[in-house]
């Protein structure tokens, strides 16, 4: 039983509802006075409350995913890459782009499968939705993700391309399942496709912590998780191995929510020579320590500027600003945000450019950011370029093939 699966949840539930009513049934019989019926009802009261606690703790990281599996949770996690042998049958929610170096592996559903409106059928009508986990060379992190390939991925007269990207990056807390399921980005994609408002682009749908429950806002932190790196260095370099994609940053786009946003504009402006463009939905623009993310830039004389390094604001005012394009999406009313997005889009200066979507009221949730991804993904997909560059003709074999082989 999965330690993110419905029938895990249902059985914590179904337990804790039973002690509760096993406790009100045996309460009149320790009613008595002495040792043991103290202590009987201090075990009652005890095996209920440990109940009810797991059933709302597995609920709860079955919904926000801080631990994707038993392992995971008891932490004993993959620290380095590992070599894919063999797939096994392919499947919608098996298989994977390629397996060289094993920095993209095929993982089990993930909750994929609970997600209404995937696309479904050949993949060449209708794109695929994998679900893998991308292992971090440098960071030592695994994380899980979803691939959203559009249909052209598997066409023959696509074979020789390569895509643009999106890198799509969930709040905190949260996990790649709100991406699917609540802010539905690949059925959003797929739609826009359809309607052709979006070029064929390829999405990975990633959560912004690499080290849950910790908030690591998709910063190096000293002397612990290297998010940064993940995300600049390690995701690039999975996804340039594994698929066929944009090897050159105008092909490159992160886009996010709350903190995902955050982390989706702290990577382009720090990091143009891999994202050259960043959507960002309810975002902060500065970055500082919480109860739930520890600190973040460490001690000693250093620590301060780090900090500074990661206000945004402070960088468009104090630092050469990079060319790239991002989009800002807040609410006038209902949004904390809102003051700090008109601070950030008024400072913003060639040779970058800015655009924005400002909601007349809103809020932070996810009805908010629906009506707000399928205008910040039209604009991305006016920011990266395709075709960028085609696949040797020895290569030019649609990967996706080559993945249900043995890898020697």
């Amino acid at each position: 039983m999965g330690l993110t699966s419905r029938s895990l949840e249902y059985a914590t539930v179904l337990a804790a509802l039973v002690c509760v009513g096993l406790t009100v049934w045996v309460w009149p019989r320790l009613a008595r006075r002495g040792p043991m019926a103290v202590l009987g009802r201090l075990g009652v009261i005890g095996a209920t409350q440990l109940t009810i606690l797991t059933a709302f703790a597995v609920a709860v990281n079955t919904n926000f995913e801080f631990y994707g599996s038993w392992d995971e949770l008891i932490g004993h996690v993959d620290k380095a890459p590992a070599e894919v042998t063999a797939l096994g049958r392919s499947g919608v929610y098996s298989t994977v782009g390629a397996v060289r170096g094993g920095l993209v592996q095929p993982a089990g559903p993930q909750g994929l499968d609970r997600v209404k409106g995937i696309p479904h059928g050949p993949a060449a009508q209708v794109g695929r939705v994998e679900s893998v986990k991308i292992v971090g060379r440098r960071s030592k992190a695994v994380n899980p993700a979803f691939v959203y390939l559009p249909p052209q991925y598997f066409q023959k007269q696509f074979h020789r391309q390569r895509f643009p990207v999106m890198v799509a990056i969930s709040g905190y807390p949260g996990g790649i399942m709100n991406l699917a399921q609540y802010l539905q980005v690949p059925q959003t994609a797929d739609r826009l496709l359809r309607a052709g408002k979006i070029q064929p682009t390829v999405i990975v749908m990633v959560r912004p912590t690499i080290a849950p429950p910790r908030d690591t806002e998709c910063v190096d932190v000293p002397g612990g998780p290297r998010a940064e790196t993940f995300f600049t260095k390690d995701l690039p370099e999975a996804l340039k191995r594994s698929y066929r994609v944009g090897h050159d940053p105008s092909a490159w786009g992160a886009l996010g929510y709350s903190s995902g946003g955050t982390c989706a504009l702290q990577l382009t402006l720090r990091h143009p020579g891999v994202y050259t463009s960043a959507a960002a939905l309810s975002a902060d623009y500065r970055i500082g320590d919480d109860l739930t993310t520890g600190s973040l830039f460490g001690s000693g004389p250093g620590a301060a500027q780090r900090q500074r390094e990661h206000d945004l604001i402070w960088r468009l005012e104090h630092l050469p600003v990079p060319r790239v394009s991002v989009l800002a999406a807040s609410s006038r009313s209902g949004e904390k945000d809102y003051g700090d997005t008109v601070k950030f889009l008024h400072a913003v200066r060639p040779p970058m450019t800015s655009a924005q979507i400002i909601l007349p009221r809103g809020s932070h949730h996810f009805t908010t950011w629906q009506r707000e991804i399928a205008p910040a993904m039209r604009w991305m997909s006016g920011q990266l370029t395709f075709p960028q560059d085609t696949v040797s003709s020895r290569h030019h074999r649609p990967i996706t093939q080559a993945a249900n082989r043995p890898h020697p």
